[in-house]
């Protein structure tokens, strides 16, 4: 990967006068996986540069031409004729017009206010930067707020827009030696609150006469000047001499009146175990793990916290203690977030064991991607399936069999299912795959598969089937053999040799996937629930309320449980009258349990359960199951928590609801173990190794 990234005009890209982006860029370049692949390209007539990878654009003095203008179209000549995959803007949104006709992917950086900046002013400005980025980047959660002033709600969640702050790494800091010394760092303007911190802090040394303060910093533009014996002020000072500053200070001061989008100094005072006070101006407050937060800026508010901190000792100590200890904005982690979204826009995937896969196959994945429900079930394993073919780096060609014949239903086709049939054949005809792979595929009819077959012998078909089979459920059975000989390969969620199923064909287990970008939540980090079980059930997806007139038995077995244990806050959906819960309300309500209980439909099935034990799991939730369904097999003693009957689990829904130590430990282990063995990617690379007879072992196979 070669990446280019073009600082804003006049930028010193130089330990000798440098701006917050020169040393964010800097400290980035130092160790990011793509450091010998990246070049910084600037304008400044500084001598000393920060690294040898540097490339300075020369330019000419004119009156009638635009200085920024040429600077950018200089830089895209130099690219017109290099081979570069990313191009990084910092702080300039107008610059991407002039970048358009470069084939690399777009990254915008926002250090400013994205609606004071030209280029990002109005609304329609900033969704053309949407559509033309292929990502845009905020220093705090305020910039990226501000972005979204104005803008349809469509745009707030996009992935296009993320927040990756501003770092610095921390280094071992001894407390006991920190002087009583109360610093401030920045312009020396009343922009940035100057003119209220002399103010104060001229008081607060008259009335502490054992306490200095030091001012780092300059203003040309407007002269404000404070005197005391105790108060230094040292100009502009280069940056190791700031850092070493807030080594010795106690408290550091960061009270910008203007909403300041980040604030590096308040991030670099932290990094370096000062008692932080900054104003709730704009990004401040996110710069800071623990420290005072002035809510209304005044010099008599700026005064009582600096006097409150020198009181009281203790609070200035545990809040030294506490920046220092929960700082995590360090080089290495977000650097880690800029890299992997570098990663992600150019598709530089990696299969699960780390290594890039060479063999690149054409899928034709068909099944109910759920489109018409509007994104109720987006959460479903047919997506989670077909992420890991993605990541996998296959060609994947999405086909949602049930949206097609919903829009396609006529008086001569009743079901869709001609239109369905013959829209699948043009696809392979124009997508010609390597692997076709069904999910509950009923309405693709058997001739239509093996007209496939004839025309293309070479594409594999395979199925997977997530329904149980066992005798309660023989309809189930019948769909999951109906085509089955037709397969090069099946799948399904129980134990195959349990459901006695015709030996001749290949059919094998494949446990319910988690994929990272839909199990997000870690609950075991959690201290605080607002309940202690959760269960949900629905009368099915698609109906996604509850059917008048029907029961589940399930029913009757948890409002048993909750009667044989007290004290414990259930939280239950798809009974009793509540309605049944999905989308984002699912992992909402889950957010808010300790325990998720997994419990199916009808006697327990080998090895089966529907995919919410893999929801629960990969949530992070401690996951109680049926010992009778064998899947505490895959795992030990210290990962899930297994029940012999109802009395059983409630003695250990009462135990772990109050054992919260052990209930974070396993529930951990147990996510862990599912990532690890049962992702997305893996289960979808046992069905395509499976399909094309290529040998691997995997590690449920081994049980």
């Amino acid at each position: 990967m070669k990446i280019s990234i073009l600082l804003p005009y006049k930028e010193n890209y130089s330990p000798l006068y440098p701006g917050a982006v020169s040393l964010f860029i800097n400290s980035m370049n130092k160790i990011s996986f793509f450091k010998k692949n990246i070049t910084v390209y600037g304008s400044t007539n500084l001598k000393e540069k920060f690294s040898d990878n540097y490339v300075n654009i020369e330019l000419k003095k004119t009156f009638l031409k635009s200085q920024t203008k040429d600077y950018v179209n200089k830089f895209v000549d130099l690219h017109l004729v290099k081979d570069v995959d990313i191009i990084e803007i910092h702080n300039r949104p107008n610059y991407i017009n002039y970048l358009k006709n470069l084939g690399a992917k777009k990254v915008l950086y926002f250090h400013n206010d994205p609606i004071s900046m030209i280029g990002s002013k109005t609304s329609q400005e900033r969704r053309d930067l949407i559509s033309n980025c292929s990502k845009i980047i905020f220093n705090s959660e305020w910039s990226k707020k501000q972005f979204l002033k104005k803008l349809d709600k469509f745009y707030h969640k996009s992935e296009k827009l993320e927040v990756i702050h501003q770092s610095i790494n921390k280094v071992t800091v001894d407390i006991k030696k920190k002087e009583k010394l109360i610093t401030f760092v920045g312009k020396l303007n009343s922009a940035k609150g100057y003119d209220l911190f002399g103010k104060a802090i001229l008081k607060i040394l008259n009335k502490y006469p054992d306490w200095k303060s030091a001012v780092i910093g300059d203003e040309p533009r407007e002269k404000l000047y404070f005197h005391h014996k105790n108060l230094k002020v040292l100009g502009y000072q280069n940056h190791n001499t700031v850092l070493s500053y807030f080594k010795k200070s106690s408290i550091a001061v960061a009270c910008s009146r203007w909403e300041e989008p980040f604030g590096r100094t308040s991030l670099e005072a932290s990094s370096r175990g000062c008692a932080v006070i900054v104003s709730n101006k704009g990004g401040l407050p996110e710069t800071i793990t623990n420290g005072v937060i002035i809510r209304n800026l005044s010099i008599k508010n700026i005064y009582n916290a600096i006097e409150n901190l020198i009181k009281n000792s203790n609070q200035r100590l545990n809040l030294q203690k506490s920046s220092l200890k929960n700082f995590y904005l360090t080089d290495e982690y977000i650097c880690k977030k800029i890299d992997d979204y570098r990663k992600n826009i150019i598709q530089f995937k990696l299969n699960f064991n780390g290594s890039l896969i060479k063999e690149k196959l054409k899928i034709l994945h068909v099944t109910n991607f759920n489109e018409r429900h509007n994104g109720r079930l987006f959460y479903n394993t047919g997506k989670r399936i077909n992420n890991g073919l993605i990541r996998l780096n296959h060609s994947v060609l999405e086909f949602s069999d049930r949206d097609i014949v919903s829009y396609y239903r006529s008086l001569n086709d009743i079901n869709g299912s001609k239109r369905l049939n013959k829209k699948l054949i043009d696809v392979i005809s124009n997508y010609v795959p390597d692997l076709l792979i069904l999910g509950h595929a009923d309405l693709i009819r058997k001739d239509t598969l093996l007209y496939i077959k004839k025309n293309y012998p070479h594409i594999k078909i395979a199925q997977w089937f997530l329904d149980r089979m066992d005798t309660q459920w023989i309809g189930n059975k019948k769909r999951f053999l109906d085509k089955i000989d037709i397969m090069d390969a099946s799948f399904c969620t129980t134990e195959p040799r349990s459901l006695n199923l015709p030996s001749k064909h290949k059919v094998f287990y494949i446990p319910n996937p988690v994929d990272h970008s839909f199990e997000k939540l870690e609950n075991y980090n959690n201290t605080s629930f607002n309940n202690d079980v959760f269960f949900a059930m629905s009368h099915g997806v698609h109906r996604g309320v509850l059917k008048r007139g029907k029961f589940d038995e399930r029913e009757n077995f948890i409002n048993k449980l909750i009667k044989v244990t007290p004290n414990v806050r259930f939280d239950l959906y798809g009974m009793n009258g509540v309605q049944p819960v999905w989308a984002d309300n699912y992992l909402l309500a889950i957010s808010q349990s300790k325990i998720g209980l997994n419990l199916s439909q009808g006697k327990p099935a080998k090895f089966y359960s529907s995919d919410r034990f893999a929801q629960l799991i990969g949530n992070g939730l401690l996951v109680m199951v049926d010992q009778k369904t064998k899947i505490g097999n895959f795992f030990n003693k210290n990962e899930i928590v297994l029940y012999k009957n109802i009395n059983d689990l409630s003695e250990k829904i009462i135990k772990f609801s109050n054992d919260n130590k052990l209930r974070r430990k396993i529930a951990k282990r147990g996510r862990d173990k599912y990532f690890k063995y049962f992702n997305s990617t893996i289960v979808a690379d046992f069905i395509i190794k499976k399909t094309l007879n290529i040998k691997k072992k995997f590690f449920w196979e081994n049980i």
